[in-house]
């Protein structure tokens, strides 16, 4: 499981074996099964955590019961609350896995840690932020000017690779639309 995480990080940066080793010697492997929590809603998020293997969701739930997802997180993506991360306060979010998962996580205290010893290992972590940052942008945008049609077109383009592994209910949860639209959306399109 970790030489997965091993791995991703070799494609990005170098390292040398102490670095390595460093790293090595702060993250902590977790597993979940599938519907099982990383993080409950009222919780303190204290990690940045890279998934290794399967997929995990991040949702609220609101007054009526009803779930909404912000973000979904396979192989070799992050996932976390860096909102109750960099605040220190309780999150608003759940974060449950959608399959069998496998993260690596690294205690915020470690990783900053890391981040002021290993210079490629910052770098790293800065343009991933940065890259997260204009996700966030674009989902905010196709969230606010797309129809109902174009978010989901845009999502199977974005995502075609995992988004057979979610439940149309979540995907349609992401998107900010009803299952019965999503539903309607997909017959439409296997028609054309």
């Amino acid at each position: 499981m970790y030489e997965v995480f091993q791995n991703y990080l070799n494609s990005k940066i170098t390292l040398t074996d102490s670095e390595s080793e460093l790293i090595k010697s702060v993250a902590v492997i977790k597993k979940l099964r599938k519907k099982q929590y990383l993080m409950q809603e009222g919780d303190v998020w204290n990690y940045n955590a890279f998934i290794t293997k399967g997929c995990v969701r991040t949702y609220s739930v609101d007054d009526k019961g009803i779930e909404h997802v912000l973000s979904f997180a396979v192989e070799n993506w992050w996932t976390g609350d860096r909102e109750s991360l960099l605040s220190g306060e309780p999150s608003r979010f759940n974060i449950d896995a959608i399959e069998d998962s496998e993260i690596v996580l690294i205690r915020k205290a470690d990783f900053d840690m890391l981040c002021k010893e290993i210079t490629v290992f910052n770098d790293m972590v800065n343009l991933i932020l940065q890259r997260s940052f204009v996700a966030s942008q674009n989902r905010i945008h196709s969230a606010i000017s797309y129809t109902a049609e174009e978010k989901y077109l845009n999502f199977i383009q974005k995502y075609a690779g995992f988004a057979l592994r979610m439940p149309q209910n979540m995907i349609a949860s992401y998107l900010g639309i009803t299952p019965e639209t999503l539903s309607r959306i997909r017959n439409q399109s296997a028609k054309k």
